[in-house]
């Protein structure tokens, strides 16, 4: 399949996957709203983001290139090679799941220590069910890496629908029975089926697995040099989310849940984004290491079709985010003042939607190029920096100013990454770059400004705010598409042309 086709197939599953996961949060919201319950179910499903963060990131940001560039040396030794990789791994979270079960009542409420009673009691008994599937989750994650590397995207975005989908589905069936567990039980159920389907596609292609532990040394040292930084680079967002749940959960009732809720509206776009044309992206880039006008043209299009798709989002978002959080989430035990908290949250992490689409580019082209140590330094600054901020501003901000943090620590992450990429760059590239970026910018604002006015009219206001979001959601994209094209005409075709192409990429 070429990768033009695949990235149609990936971004169709991707839209079900975020589909699934408002479903999922529907539900939750409707049986459980703002409470405790939910509190605490989100502060224990923190740790299986961290080990999703560490294995789809950390674990794929070193195996992917190293993989591609050793294969074309020996192909036989380094598949022995990707075996033992794989196997180690497995075993080394065997290790992780038994100390995390039998620990958790020690160290969730030490990370959380505001937590109410009954937000500690389900934290720590959801973390205990986690951290049981920790094999699994972890087996998930590397198959992926490893499709991926034999350009096999599909399976692994029906993976993650199914755990996503799964957590729905437990929750109508058994919340009666289990009760907010039932999401959890959903979790793992629909995690093991997509290890199934990935390792069905995965023998498939070639791939023989062996009983074996044995790394050749060439493959181990160089997985082991650049392994280490990209491990604690990946979770440093996750660290970072953890802080804020810690502040958050020492505010008021149900913060926790609203920032957990504004933010999975947020991560929307680049969750689809990165999982199908940054996947692609990050292919290409580890295949033209050695071939710097193509890596720096893949590059460029990749920031490009970043911004100016998630651009005019995070402004749609700010216009009419309120109605789009009503519309998931409000139903059942989820009120509308539990929405405008909600909403309020939002406004502040809308910069990330644009920041962490640039960053996701920026990042993989330093792993492409072995900059592995160089990106953990510069973000395993951002936790002192998120720290500092939360201290300062939760006090007399509440749990919004944790959202602006997380903006501000995204800004500061995409200024000194760019800086860095920019500098092995030719000249010409970085105003390339700002060419792009200063002629969206009006489109997008006046886009936003039509948007906002059609929305105070009086009959729009008072409609249901599915149907405010079928009114103005296309009245945006129409308005943007005309600005585009007048102020940004080379960006406009090429969007375009990504579009319409019949051709293998």
């Amino acid at each position: 399949m070429s990768l033009k086709k695949t990235a149609i197939w990936i971004t169709m599953l991707a839209l079900v996957l975020k589909l699934s996961g408002f479903l999922r949060e529907s539900i939750i919201a409707a049986k459980f709203g703002a409470t405790e319950l939910t509190d605490g179910y989100l502060l224990a499903f923190s740790f299986i983001t961290l080990v999703v963060a560490m294995i789809a990131n950390g674990f794929n940001n070193v195996f992917l290139p190293l993989y591609v560039k050793k294969k074309k040396e020996a192909s036989d030794a380094t598949e022995k090679d990707a075996n033992g990789i794989m196997n180690v791994t497995v075993l080394l979270f065997a290790v992780v799941s038994v100390a995390g079960f039998f620990t958790a009542k020690y160290f969730v409420p030490l990370m959380f220590q505001d937590m109410t009673p009954r937000t500690e009691e389900v934290a720590v008994q959801i973390t205990q069910i986690f951290f049981v599937a920790m094999v699994a989750i972890a087996l998930n994650g590397i198959l992926e890496s490893y499709l991926q590397a034999r350009r096999i995207f599909v399976p692994s975005q029906v993976s993650k629908l199914l755990a996503t989908l799964m957590g729905a589905v437990f929750a109508i069936l058994f919340a009666d029975t289990w009760g907010i567990n039932s999401l959890a039980y959903g979790f793992v159920f629909g995690t093991v089926l997509g290890i199934l389907i990935q390792a069905f596609f995965l023998l498939r292609s070639g791939f023989q697995w062996r009983p074996t532990a044995k790394v050749g040394v060439d493959f181990r040292k160089a997985f082991i040099v650049l392994i280490i930084p990209s491990l604690l680079n990946s979770v440093v967002g996750q660290i970072n989310m953890l802080v804020n749940k810690s502040f958050a959960s020492g505010t008021t009732e149900g913060a926790v849940t609203y920032l957990n809720n504004a933010s999975l509206l947020v991560n929307i776009p680049n969750a689809i984004y990165a999982t199908t044309i940054g996947a692609i992206i990050f292919t290409l880039l580890s295949e033209q290491i050695d071939r710097k006008e193509q890596f720096q043209n893949t590059f460029f299009k990749g920031l490009e079709i970043s911004f100016l798709t998630l651009l005019p989002i995070a402004v749609g978002l700010l216009v009419v985010g309120e109605q789009a959080l009503s519309f998931i989430y409000e139903r059942g035990a989820f009120s509308a003042e539990d929405t405008r908290a909600t909403y309020l949250a939002l406004l502040f992490y809308l910069p990330m939607i644009v920041f962490q689409g640039l960053q996701f580019i920026v990042s993989k082209s330093m792993y492409a190029q072995g900059k592995t140590a160089i990106v953990f330094r510069i973000s395993v600054t951002t936790i002192a920096i998120n720290v500092v901020l939360n201290m300062l501003l939760v006090d007399e901000y509440g749990y919004p100013a944790l959202a602006f943090a997380s903006s501000m620590v995204s800004l500061y992450y995409l200024t000194v990454s760019l800086i860095v990429v920019y500098r092995g760059f030719d000249k010409h590239e970085s105003r390339k770059l700002w060419r792009m970026v200063t002629r969206a910018l009006i489109p997008a604002a006046a886009m936003g400004a039509a948007v906002w006015g059609l929305g105070q009219v009086g009959f729009v206001a008072g409609l249901y705010s599915l149907i405010q979001l079928a009114i103005l959601v296309p009245l945006g994209i129409v308005v943007y598409a005309v600005l585009l094209r007048v102020f940004y005409r080379d960006g406009f075709n090429r969007l375009l042309g990504l579009v319409k192409r019949r051709k293998a990429v």
